[in-house]
């Protein structure tokens, strides 16, 4: 996690008041259970055929990708709206939940996921400023894998994995980034909208740092080529006694941050590279 101090990455956060920013202020399928335990919890519906493909052996069964377009779009549209727009509202709104970069990457994604109706509107108090896809295939909590999405143990897809605590509602930034993200490149230029951008630090209490790759905002009006305008978010963690605040900036600016630790370029062996979300492997 991103602390303060002379050498350590530190960027100006935005705030909706007060900070200059302007904010755009516009208004399943089923499945057959893969044994007893599993129908019993309710994981996997039952009605139709499904087996436990994991055709890249990275943990993630096949079933739980997004495999249409549509779908793969939906996602990264909501998952980096949901999470620039952390880094946007008043700091004393932030979900208490959101306390590092981890537990921000845990947040976005799982309600990149959820049905985004008035309900899920009044209770995130995300108004998304133009209209957004929704996600088809299932929808956060009624998943595959019910609430538990995150994959926290080695090896690829076993059914066994259903019942064992394989996958769990939590996982810190090390567990997201080894077994429910891929490598795709130290070459920032590869970058997508909600890819994420991971950091190793071995002085630091937190060895490992992730921040969102958003790309263009969906928030803020701006003008000119896409990639001036590119923007990352994260959560810093706890900077000293205090918990800890989320921050965004642009990528022309933490490329030309004065501390190169924190530069998202091939030569910094602190960078460790752009990666993607399993659910979306195979996207591409």
């Amino acid at each position: 996690m991103l602390r303060r101090s002379k050498s350590l990455f530190v960027c100006a956060g935005f705030v909706a008041v007060g900070l200059g920013v302007a904010v755009v202020a516009r208004p399943t399928p089923s499945f057959s259970a893969f044994d007893e335990n599993a129908s019993s919890l309710g994981i996997i519906r039952a009605g139709s055929p499904v087996d436990s493909l994991d055709r890249f052996a990275d943990g993630t069964p096949d079933f739980l990708r997004l495999d249409s377009p549509s779908d793969q779009v939906a996602f990264r549209r909501w998952f980096t709206l949901i999470a620039e727009y952390q880094a946007l509202r008043q700091p004393e709104s932030l979900p208490t939940e959101i306390n590092d970069c981890a537990a921000l990457l845990r947040y976005a994604y799982r309600n990149a996921l959820r049905k985004h109706d008035s309900a899920w509107i009044r209770a995130s108090q995300i108004l998304p400023p133009t209209a957004l896809p929704t996600i088809e295939k299932y929808q956060y909590p009624s998943t595959p894998l019910g609430p538990s999405l995150f994959r926290i143990r080695e090896g690829a897809f076993e059914r066994g994995d259903l019942k064992d605590g394989t996958f769990a509602e939590f996982a810190d930034v090390k567990t997201l980034k080894v077994f429910n993200t891929y490598f795709v490149s130290r070459n920032i230029h590869a970058a997508r909208p909600g890819d994420i951008l991971f950091y190793r630090q071995l002085e630091q209490d937190s060895q490992f740092h992730s921040m969102v790759f958003v790309g263009r905002s969906q928030w803020v009006e701006d003008s000119g080529p896409q990639s001036a305008h590119d923007v990352v978010v994260y959560h810093t963690g706890p900077i000293g006694k205090s918990r800890g605040e989320m921050r965004r900036m642009g990528l022309a600016e933490l490329q030309r941050f004065p501390s190169p630790r924190w530069h998202p370029v091939s030569g910094n062996a602190n960078f460790l590279g752009v990666y993607r979300w399993n659910i979306l492997r195979g996207a591409d």
